[in-house]
């Protein structure tokens, strides 16, 4: 059986070919949930549900917004690569 814990009590890193996937994953959680805390506050104010309200507004744009990021991310790190030099070390 494989647990998350190794033997050394630390918790086990996912492998790299995960990249692709959890970079976007966490951009998305990060920029949705800004964006829906932000665009909700703009909306109501600082009302009393205001974090249910933000939850509310994240269920919805989450899933928009991590496909989304799934795409956009290698398309920015291109046009990043063509705007921006490599280190002396990978030319």
């Amino acid at each position: 059986m494989h647990t998350a814990v190794s033997k050394h009590g630390r918790i086990r890193k996912l492998p790299h070919h995960a990249t692709h996937i959890v970079s976007p994953m966490i951009l998305s959680v990060m920029m949705s949930g800004l964006v829906s805390a932000a665009a909700t506050y703009s909306a109501v104010g600082f009302a009393p549900d205001l974090g249910a309200r933000t939850l509310g507004a994240w269920m919805l744009t989450y899933p928009i917004a991590f496909p989304a990021a799934i795409v956009a991310v290698p398309i920015v790190r291109r046009i990043v690569s063509l705007i921006v030099e490599a280190p002396p070390s990978q030319r």
